[in-house]
């Protein structure tokens, strides 16, 4: 059974639930792995604690939970990388492969506000990765070091049964009437630029197994990134940062437009998107942010002057890259980055400050982590983090879905209602047959 202790760190609460066995340091062994390079990473995933961090078929799944950290508060990162760090000092590792994701690994996800929210990092048992045409499996214990562990075909997950959907904290007239009083206090000069979120609530007649929702979103949107953590599952197309041997990126998303499935139509919209003067601006504070959070980090930094249009199966959005060359990648982790990026312009608004208090006094709801960085971490400080979008938090039969939408001074109420409904449909048509 899980011991559990809590302790104050700073201003946050940090409370730590591994097996008394964590006691004793981590023992890691990781190996090749002998996998036909068809078989998709998924395929292997069973049900215990599953982890998922995938991109067009390559990426991290694992299981079980060797040890783990929940700390929330304003120091909710600081205190998970300590843990982190303080854990992998002491680790007995064996690693054959030495890529980014091999060796001890751990899995995350943050709470978008200081208060309230909880936020977690895991390090499973057995951790599966995939990069290029190379395959690995990762196994975790404390004491000796483990054999590797056996990977085989999991169970399959059943579909969840008669899912119906209502409305969650606002219904769509009660969310367009906060989108309004939002334009009003930008066009007041409150703000520039706040990303409002809703949610929607579907349940099942049973308890729904995450890995059938996560089939799906890979299958479907596989230029995203496909996750779960802890209950918190989605498809994101946002890359908060990416830190690699030195070298550093992340993908900024905001501007958006509806597909229409007519290819002629749709490339019509793109090209209105990218002169559409209230999605330029939203895009230009949401890179902005992200350029100067980073800059302290870098060495040198590659920002383009202009956004290219990204094609998604349900939305298109206006994208920019923004690459730099970190100070020194031994100080500075990827979740150091993470934290320094968050909350960015493209899921807070500008200034941010302002921004999150009037999410906070007018939203209506409890994000959670909704629109907090999601991702995973390895002992180097490498790692991948993007955020949590297109999401939803799955809780027995009962699964709550996220959308959010950047309003500026000419945003239209019924406009970004339709942007929201949009933004469902990723998770929404992943809960159903097919």
């Amino acid at each position: 059974m899980p011991g559990r202790g809590r302790s104050g760190v700073g201003s946050g609460v940090v409370t730590s639930a591994t097996p008394r066995s964590a006691a004793s340091p981590l023992a890691v062994r990781t190996v090749e792995l002998d996998l036909d390079a068809a078989s998709g990473l998924l395929a292997l995933l069973p049900a215990d604690r599953p982890v998922t961090w995938l991109r067009r078929g390559e990426g991290l799944v694992g299981w079980g939970a060797a040890a783990e950290i929940r700390t929330s508060g304003p120091t909710r990162f600081a205190d998970a990388a300590k843990w982190w760090s303080e854990t992998t000092a002491g680790a007995a590792v064996h690693d054959e492969v030495d890529e980014p994701g091999s060796g001890p690994v751990c899995f995350g996800s943050f709470a978008f506000a200081d208060e309230p929210g909880d936020s977690v990092l895991t390090i499973p048992q057995v951790v599966v990765g995939r990069r290029g045409d190379r395959t690995w499996v990762t196994t975790v214990a404390h004491g000796s070091l483990p054999q590797p562990a056996p990977v085989a075909l999991a169970e399959p997950a059943h579909e969840p049964l008669a899912v119906s959907f209502a409305d969650g904290a606002l219904n769509g007239e009660g969310w367009m009437s906060v989108v309004a009083d939002a334009v009003k206090r930008i066009n007041g000069g409150d703000l520039e630029k706040v990303v409002l979120a809703r949610d929607l609530i579907a349940t099942s007649d049973e308890p729904v197994d995450v890995r059938w929702p996560l089939a799906r979103l890979a299958r479907d949107y596989p230029m995203c990134w496909t996750f779960h953590v802890d209950g918190l599952f989605g498809a994101t197309p946002e890359l908060l940062v990416r830190r690699e041997r030195g070298l550093i990126t992340s993908r900024v998303l905001a501007g958006t437009i509806r597909r229409t499935g007519d290819d002629e139509r749709d490339l019509a919209l793109a090209a209105t998107l990218a002169r559409s003067s209230k999605d330029l601006e939203e895009h230009e504070y949401a890179v902005r942010s992200v350029a100067d959070a980073l800059d302290p980090h870098c060495s040198s930094m590659n920002v383009p002057e202009a956004p290219f249009v990204l094609h998604l199966p349900n939305v298109m959005h206006l994208a920019t890259d923004v690459a730099g060359v970190v100070h020194d990648a031994e100080t500075v982790s990827s979740l150091q980055l993470a934290e320094a990026l968050h909350p960015s312009a493209a899921v807070g608004g500008t200034p941010t400050p302002a921004a999150t208090r009037l999410i906070a006094e007018i939203e209506g709801m409890d994000r959670g982590r909704y629109a907090g960085p999601v991702g995973w971490m390895d002992a180097a400080g490498d790692g991948e983090w993007g955020i949590a979008l297109r999401s939803a938090e799955v809780s027995g039969a009962t699964v709550r879905l996220f959308a959010g939408c950047g309003i500026v001074a000419d945003s239209d109420p019924e406009a970004e209602l339709a942007e929201s409904q949009a933004k469902f449909v990723p998770v929404r048509d992943s809960l159903l047959g097919g």
